[in-house]
């Protein structure tokens, strides 16, 4: 099993809501764990000598119907404008270390404010507003790497 193979199974698993899934193949045995609404996903990689393959993929707990707070959450988070990575890279909420950060969690930001840097391939993109309004939540951490389209801040355009 390579790399991109085991990403992929990253990704699938955290898409399909199980919180912990268990693979056991020839020589490895991969655990991938993931956390409540946070989303975080833990994975184990362990060469293991095994007599006989065997082939187990074991749903700690299967996927259900978000609960009430989850849902609660969601209405919540409608009323905001979700601003999202237009590209890969890792995410920066400063210009450099020495200087401040660009947003800060209930400032206003109007049309074309810089809210923070993507570096991409020794490149600092820096990510505009396209919006007006207050940050509401910063969604990622600092020197974090991001995925095309991940949700990096929430606005109140209100």
């Amino acid at each position: 099993m390579d790399i991109k193979e085991i990403q992929n199974l990253i990704k699938f698993v955290a898409k399909s809501g199980a919180s912990e899934v268990k693979l056991e193949m020839d020589d490895i045995k991969i655990t991938i764990k993931t956390g409540g609404e946070e989303r975080d996903t833990t994975t184990f990689v362990q060469h293991v000598p095994m007599s006989a393959p065997v082939a187990q993929a074991a749903p700690a707990a299967a996927a259900t119907a978000p609960s009430t707070p989850a849902v609660a959450a969601a209405d919540d988070n409608s009323k905001y404008i979700t601003i999202k990575s237009p590209i890969i890279g890792t995410f920066y909420r400063k210009p450099s270390p020495d200087k401040p950060v660009f947003v800060e969690v209930g400032k206003s930001i109007k049309e074309g404010d810089v809210l923070c840097v993507i570096e991409a391939m020794k490149l600092f993109n820096e990510i505009e507003s396209e919006v007006s309004g207050k940050i509401v939540k910063i969604l990622v951490d600092d020197s974090s790497p991001v995925e095309f389209d991940q949700p990096l801040f929430l606005v109140d355009p209100s």
